[in-house]
């Protein structure tokens, strides 16, 4: 086993004294550990441990429990300080040498420790091939890696078996956070899974209007669909004191649900029920589900809190049906999702015009199909102004309509005041809402309100704590805020989890271009064309990427490729961009002059990621942050 501290050149850099005081407890309290599990501490290095054991299991439960206590020891200090852990372990033939270990087994072990996240646990599939069916942890595997100075591909695994963070302990913190797992899709029709996936989001937006709790967010709820593991494991992974499961089975208008809340330090039911309904009631049946949740947990539902539970968004169980499907679609976060979920919202409205939810859906929709490249951005947040604004006509206290509208404002208008006066009515209307607060970050970074930021955006992760895009925008904020290290490392290890994630290679690649790290930055670029399927916006990054390593002709070739091609949406931020970097400045003043006319919100990305900032505040920009500050003003 090895053993790594993350970022602790960086903590030391920043108080030297303080941080050694912490390595001195981190390496006691590991030291305590060890030997629980018969592990023999071979040698420390720095901040690491490299360790032996006499079994792969006693190996794999020490490093759960490892994390475990090393939450509760962060669980004290202020996040900076905190001493998250990588663990890499690996089975294999060692030679003692006096007190030492050597061997291919010693360097693999200390190739797949930095592959873990900071606060998690990697393994070889050596390990796995021992410990499988022995141990009670997850083993999911991250594909085959190639590992430094190792000859061949060896497939890696994440151990899933504590929290990666400090967690809230038992009490009333942890006891008011809840989880609802995704129902499980008991209809006879295979293809009705969209209803029980659309009925657990609406459970999860129903719960979490009760103001005294904390819901887990969708994204990471819907990671345990089919899951096998206890719900001890996975209260400790998500840091709740509840879980609520259960499952749908849809028959025409009928449908029958069931639903359990379960504690989980006692892992003991706290309340169940089975409902047997026309699809016109499963609003009702939501409403009260989540007074029963909030019964279950000794909660005192608010009068407000009965009025948002007892509110029927639509009476009409054709316009809700075709709703879930609009949900279950713009979930895929594709294009061909995204159009297919407009459809389907605008069915529902044509079946009840005075359905909310259903316009907001829309809105949501066409924000997406800009946010992605897939629309032209003028087009796309007029359309999402218009179905927003709607919904909120027929629904003021509807969170999900003011984040939408905030959203539009911010990127489209750029008008910041206003924007986020939107995005703080959704949060105060569901503060369970990560999205809400994960855009209102992102619009205070656009404004280089960094520390605000990155508060708001981890507000965000604690309630969505496996967003791999919440958590890349804390990367990208540290980074922004000269916090290189810290937010790099979350960078990559957004990057090994998801490698198809075009975002994160774009900023990857943009770290490296603000160390002047030619090399890898086009790689990166490369990386993120190759998974954004050579989408025209990627190849102009790339081209941005070549221009300022000094291969202009490489970066022209690319521009040209993507101005002559006609049939996608091409940012004009993006060519300005490029143009700028070649030195063509006339052509750059005209295509961000473009931009503005199109409201591309990539404008923003161009005023404030820092590898662009000698281009913002160069000459040619000053009329287009003239016409973008005019804007706001106007607004």
């Amino acid at each position: 086993m090895f053993t790594d501290v993350v970022g602790y050149t960086a903590m030391s850099s920043r108080d030297e004294n303080a941080a050694l005081e912490l390595l001195r407890k981190y390496r006691a309290l590991l030291n305590s550990i060890f030997p629980k599990f018969e592990g023999r501490v071979v040698k420390t290095m720095g901040d690491g441990f490299l360790v032996e054991f006499a079994s792969a299991v006693e190996a794999v439960n020490c490093s759960v429990n490892l994390q475990s206590e090393m939450a509760h020891f962060n669980s004290v200090l202020e996040e900076r300080s905190w001493m998250l852990v990588r663990v890499g372990i690996h089975v294999g033939d060692v030679v003692h040498s006096e007190e030492d270990v050597l061997g291919d087994a010693v360097n693999v072990a200390s190739r797949v420790e930095p592959l873990a996240d900071p606060g998690g646990i990697c393994v070889t599939r050596q390990v796995v091939d021992q410990v499988e069916g022995k141990v009670p942890w997850r083993l999911t595997s991250m594909g085959m890696k190639e590992l430094r100075n190792v000859p061949n591909l060896i497939e890696i695994f994440r151990v899933e078996g504590g929290p990666a963070r400090p967690m809230p302990e038992s009490g009333d913190a942890l006891h008011s956070r809840v989880a609802i797992l995704p129902f499980s899709n008991l209809s006879p029709d295979p293809n009705d899974r969209y209803f029980a996936d659309g009925m657990t989001e609406e459970l999860i937006s129903t719960v979490s209007k009760i103001g005294e709790l904390s819901v887990i967010s969708r994204s990471s709820a819907m990671r345990y669909r089919d899951t096998s593991l206890p719900m001890k494991q996975i209260g400790r992974e998500l840091g709740v004191g509840a879980i609520l499961e259960g499952s749908v089975r849809k028959a025409g208008n009928r449908v029958r649900i069931a639903a359990q809340l379960i504690e989980v330090d006692t892992d003991r039911y706290v309340w169940s029920q089975s409902y047997d309904r026309d699809l016109t009631d499963a609003f009702a049946v939501q409403g009260d589900i989540a007074a029963k949740v909030a019964q279950g947990l000794k909660i005192q539902l608010l009068s407000k809190d009965r009025e948002r539970l007892e509110t029927m968004p639509t009476e009409n169980p054709e316009a809700y049906n075709l709703y879930l499907k609009g949900r279950f679609y713009l979930n895929e976060r594709t294009e061909d999702g995204a159009r297919r979920a407009i459809r389907y919202f605008e069915e529902a409205i044509h079946a009840d015009p005075e359905f909310a939810k259903a316009y907001s859906g829309v809105a949501d929709s066409y924000l997406i199909l800009s946010d992605y490249g897939w629309m032209v951005p003028a087009k796309a947040g007029e359309l999402a102004r218009m179905n927003a604004l709607k919904a909120l006509d027929l629904d003021g206290s509807l969170a999900e309509a003011h984040a939408s509208l905030g959203l539009m404002l911010v990127n489209h208008e750029w008008d910041f005041t206003e924007g986020e006066n939107e995005l703080k009515k959704a949060m105060g209307l569901n503060p369970n809402y990560a999205q809400a607060y994960h855009w209102y970050g992102v619009s205070l970074s656009f404004q280089r309100r960094w520390n605000e930021g990155l508060d708001a955006v981890k507000k965000a992760l604690a309630l969505d704590p496996f967003s791999l895009v919440i958590r890349q925008s804390v990367g990208v904020m540290l980074i922004s805020m000269g916090r290189h290290e810290e937010g790099v490392d979350i960078l990559k290890k957004v990057a090994e989890e998801s490698p198809d994630l075009p975002s994160v290679h774009y900023y990857l690649a943009i770290s490296n271009l603000l160390q002047s790290r030619w090399t890898e930055a086009i790689e990166e670029a490369k990386k993120e064309v190759e998974s954004d399927r050579f989408d025209p916006g990627s190849k102009l990054d790339l081209a941005f990427a070549y221009s300022e390593s000094g291969d202009k002709k490489e970066a022209e070739r690319i521009l040209v490729e993507v101005i002559q091609k006609k049939d996608a949406y091409v940012s004009p931020t993006s060519v300005a961009l490029v143009m700028l970097s070649l030195g063509k400045l006339t052509e750059g003043r005209e295509w961000l002059n473009r931009a503005f006319g199109q409201k591309d919100s990539s404008l923003l990305y161009f005023v404030s990621v820092p590898a662009y900032a000698k281009y913002a505040s160069s000459p040619e920009a000053a009329e287009i942050l003239a016409k973008i500050k005019a804007q706001e003003r106007a607004s």
